[in-house]
């Protein structure tokens, strides 16, 4: 039963996240929120850096990411929730993995960003590689791990509830 929920939930979040007014009213402004919060970092270092929208330059060397549908951690996120409603637990654990969760993807989607950003004025191979394999991984690699810490969180607590009693 819980696969059959997590495969719904996973379905139609995706579903929704195509949706024309769900990408305008959620999708792009949260892209590009997270634009600027990367650049917001990496201007705090580097003063030749600036962005415009979801595109972060580098005003020297004129190399810079745009940030995409599929680079913005949303589907790491979707697959993040899916997994915690499916699980047995209150409405306001539920709520407290999916918000730490989500908090966790995007700061290392912001170290994800940071180092593309470096790494294509470095060498645009080594970008290439970095962006398509090695990050879109590990991106989903840490919804999974804070899903198996939110379940660990979920079992302590559970076991300090029936010690309790």
């Amino acid at each position: 039963m819980r696969i059959t929920v997590f495969l719904f939930v996973l379905v139609l979040l995706f579903f929704l996240e195509l949706i024309g007014p769900v990408q305008k009213a959620l999708i792009l402004p949260l892209t590009r929120e997270l634009a600027e919060i990367t650049a917001m970092i990496l201007q705090f270092f580097d003063d030749t850096v600036s962005f415009q929208g979801v595109v972060i330059i580098n005003n020297q060397t004129r190399e810079g990411v745009s940030i995409q549908p599929g680079c913005n951690g949303v589907e790491a996120i979707i697959i993040l929730v899916a997994a915690i409603i499916a699980v047995p637990a209150s409405h306001l654990q539920k709520l407290a993995g999916i918000v730490i969760g989500s908090v966790a993807i995007q700061s290392l989607n912001i170290f994800r960003l940071i180092s593309l950003f470096y790494l294509v004025q470095w060498n645009r191979q080594w970008f290439e590689w970095a962006h398509l394999y090695l990050w879109q991984a590990l991106i989903i690699l840490d919804a999974l791990i804070v899903f198996v810490l939110w379940l660990r969180w979920l079992n302590r607590t559970e076991e300090r509830s029936v010690a309790s009693d």
